[in-house]
């Protein structure tokens, strides 16, 4: 439990008391963990594994709006929500999810005000992350909206790596540790995915990302990919 992103600022001891009053779950992969109609208001917390969020679109396409990994938290109770609730939540990968209700999360506010704080904050800032997406996917170029989604790939899911782990020990190179296909990141990028598989032959060819092969992990050099963000 203490790997959940909200409860970590509480001591082992109050975890230990938590734990039985939020229901844990394993979800297999491609199971439906939420929906804007199923009518439950919870809090989830991945506490394993990853989850998909998207929105389908009028046309009924799904568009992927974020990739949640161990630590991170969706859902909504009440007026306290996450920017979720609107969308469906699938497992990418058999996960570990735990879940607590508007009764039970009042009291552990009230219990420690202190996390109410820090629920904020996730709350700010993963709403600040859609809202530009949202503005870079209405406005920005396929390469524009690719690199932005790299960049927050990057922060939530990259290993630096040393360099003699890179073809002629170049630093600055990071791992994602997130399996996405070309599709995927289309679907992430509002795009279709040979225009996606384009655009990342065209940074790899800027030096800006690599991959060793099929099935292999993306890397991204983290400091060319700032600069060719700022350049628009």
């Amino acid at each position: 439990m203490s790997r959940i992103d909200l409860l970590r600022r509480l001591d082992p001891e109050e975890l230990r008391r938590l734990e039985p009053e939020t229901p844990i779950e394993t979800v297999p992969k491609g199971a439906l963990i939420a929906s804007p109609h199923d009518g439950r208001h919870r809090l989830y917390l991945i506490k394993a594994g990853s989850v998909r969020l998207y929105k389908l679109t009028a046309g009924g396409k799904e568009l992927t709006v974020d990739l949640l990994g161990a630590g991170h938290i969706f859902g909504e109770i009440g007026t306290f929500t996450t920017g979720s609730d609107n969308l469906y939540a699938e497992a990418r990968e058999t996960s570990v999810i735990c879940s607590i209700d508007k009764a039970r999360f009042d009291r552990l506010i009230g219990e420690h005000p202190q996390l109410a704080l820090h629920f904020i904050e996730i709350v700010s800032n993963r709403l600040k992350e859609v809202e530009e997406m949202m503005e870079r996917m209405a406005y920005g170029s396929v390469r524009q909206r690719l690199l932005f989604l790299l960049g927050k790939l990057t922060d939530k899911y990259g290993t630096a790596l040393p360099a003699e782990a890179n073809g002629g020990g170049e630093p600055g190179w990071v791992r994602l540790d997130v399996g996405l296909t070309h599709q995927e990141l289309a679907a992430m990028a509002g795009s279709i995915r040979e225009t996606v598989t384009d655009a990342l032959n065209a940074l790899a060819a800027d030096g800006i990302v690599s991959k060793e092969g099929l099935r292999k992990p993306l890397r991204v050099h983290r400091e060319r990919l700032r600069a060719a963000m700022e350049e628009g």
